[in-house]
């Protein structure tokens, strides 16, 4: 493990086997990618849809299995699944992810409250006050009150909701924290509030975020570094201010290009196609 690394990723593949007509089909998802997160950083994955952004992800929190590599959290091996329940609780205690969807993440007829002391319950020996307290306690954190926190999800905002599941995640008091496209079904205004509160969270706790976007203007908010991917592959990796200022490989300078720039305005095109 590297000084200060908290998740180091080795030569990472993922090949999935399709059937096809007459011999199976190998898709090649993540191919040789290795990086290192370190205590309290924030590391940003960015790329189109099928780069193999989210295949990465869902490896490292043990959603899916790697064909190839290693994938090593607070120094132990996790490149494998766990087998007993009190080995996922571990794991559990190391790495969190925060889905895109806020709708279907939480279960309807359970309100904030219930579900994060059921996740208290899950990993701590407390007492009823003390998982009241820190239940309380995250929900002031991510800036839900009391009836938010007593409600069921289905009279929250999306942008509660999200709230909720980051609650949710931190009520494990994991090291990493993995936000699988956690801002992109929310609106802009909602966006920044979430994305403040990620950033005032990392300051106050040294969590560390690995940040799984395709969205470049919320990776430059609350990212450090950047891997860049197209196809599977890393084709770069650096500083977020320089891969997003100075990118070097042509596919990073295509996505930096296709952000729109101030005074842009998008064109209304007729029809038959004019202007």
């Amino acid at each position: 493990m590297g000084n200060g690394a908290v998740l180091e990723v080795e030569r990472l593949r993922k090949v999935f086997r399709v059937r096809g007509a007459g011999r199976g089909e190998e898709i090649v998802a993540v191919d040789d990618v290795s990086f290192t997160v370190a205590e309290g950083e924030s590391l940003a994955v960015v790329g189109e849809s099928g780069s193999g952004k989210t295949t990465l992800a869902r490896m490292l929190v043990g959603l899916e299995t790697p064909t190839s590599g290693r994938i090593a959290v607070a120094g132990a091996d996790r490149s494998s699944p766990a087998r007993r329940a009190a080995e996922r609780r571990r794991r559990g205690r190391e790495t969190q992810i925060v889905f895109q969807d806020p709708y279907s993440s939480l279960d309807p007829r359970q309100t904030p409250a219930s579900c994060i002391d059921e996740v208290l319950r899950l990993h701590f020996d407390r007492t009823a006050d003390e998982r009241a307290a820190r239940v309380a306690e995250l929900g002031d954190q991510v800036g839900l009150d009391d009836r938010q926190l007593n409600a069921l999800p289905g009279a929250l905002s999306g942008g509660q909701r999200q709230r909720v599941a980051i609650a949710r995640a931190l009520a494990a008091e994991p090291r990493v924290l993995l936000l699988d496209e956690a801002v992109a079904s929310l609106d802009v205004s909602i966006q920044a509030q979430i994305l403040n509160l990620l950033a005032d969270i990392r300051a106050a706790t040294g969590i560390s975020y690995v940040l799984i976007s395709h969205d470049l203007a919320v990776v430059r908010q609350i990212t450090d570094t950047t891997i860049v991917m197209q196809r599977g592959v890393a084709v770069e990796h650096g500083t977020t201010t320089d891969i997003l200022d100075a990118p070097k490989h042509p596919y990073t300078q295509l996505l930096r290009g296709s952000v729109p720039g101030p005074g842009w305005k998008p064109v209304r095109r007729s029809r038959n196609g004019g202007a």
